[in-house]
């Protein structure tokens, strides 16, 4: 699962903003991808395998400082509404825990959406822009400063705080589903944690996906295109292609949805036991 998992997560980045951005084609003309195996057939057609990593240097050099900067917030969230550090917390409060988890990771992710996203419309060398990730800073520092580069980062958190609540509650949901009775959560097996991990991580995207096409559209877009932000945005998808194009790219992201999120909770939790075992709490 590991390497390919990875590899599925990376390479379903460039399909899905292609398909999120594609607008609607003028009357006579058809949609220039019809789907994500036509989209992934192009983009491997027209630009080689390298064609679907476009972008991915930002996000993976970030990767690691989100995932921790979520986790902390997470935890963050929880610790403001415990009054002792074992008080168990209500459904509600998790939700309210993850929201709050949203709004730390989204410093860091609304940038790094940005280039990526920018670099990853760029489908040919006649329409490049950017020559990659210190090019796309440069210019949008250079014309617009830190505005330029953190456009989009009001949709950016309008996606993630319900998004990140739904992805820890449903987590911690599923983790008390799955142990058998009279067991406690933290003797999980590994496979159930994947199974918890990795639904927590569709549904989450489940949640996420409306406002990631319109976050998407936007911040790809000319700064002079929508100029009430991404109210306009919204109001041209729905006028133009109806309610199903806020579900854009939704196959993309769910080949790689599970798999990611199975190990990224893996990965935490294992790390936590690590933690525990060198830094053993005092009876």
């Amino acid at each position: 699962m590991g390497q390919e998992a990875r590899i599925t997560s990376r390479a379903r980045q460039p399909v899905e903003v292609r398909l999120q951005t594609q607008p609607k084609p003028d009357l006579g003309r058809t949609l220039l991808y019809r789907g994500a195996l036509d989209c992934l057939r192009k983009t491997v057609g027209n630009e080689g395998l390298s064609g679907l990593y476009k972008g991915m240097s930002a996000p993976l050099l970030a990767i690691t400082p989100i995932t921790a900067v979520i986790f902390f917030g997470y935890g963050v969230g929880k610790k403001l509404q415990q009054r002792h550090p074992e008080d168990p917390l209500s459904r509600p409060q998790l939700f309210v825990a993850g929201m709050v988890s949203g709004v730390f990771s989204t410093v860091i992710l609304s940038p790094v959406e940005r280039i990526k996203c920018l670099l990853q419309v760029q489908t040919g060398s006649g329409d490049r822009r950017f020559s990659g990730p210190r090019d796309c800073v440069r210019q949008l520092y250079k014309k617009s400063g830190l505005a330029g580069i953190y456009k989009g980062t009001c949709v950016t958190l309008m996606r993630d705080l319900p998004a990140n609540g739904v992805y820890f509650l449903s987590y911690e949901w599923l983790k008390d589903v799955l142990t058998p009775h009279g067991e406690s959560v933290a003797q999980l097996t590994t496979p159930r944690i994947l199974l918890a991990g990795g639904m927590a991580g569709v549904i989450n995207w489940m949640v996420a996906m409306p406002a990631d096409v319109v976050k998407s559209r936007f911040q790809t877009a000319p700064d002079t295109k929508y100029l009430n932000g991404c109210c306009d945005v919204l109001r041209e998808l729905i006028r133009e292609e109806g309610l199903r194009s806020l579900y854009k790219g939704f196959s993309a992201v769910m080949l790689r949805a599970f798999p990611a999120n199975a190990a990224c909770f893996l990965g935490f939790e294992m790390g936590m036991q690590f933690i525990n075992w060198i830094f053993p709490e005092e009876e």
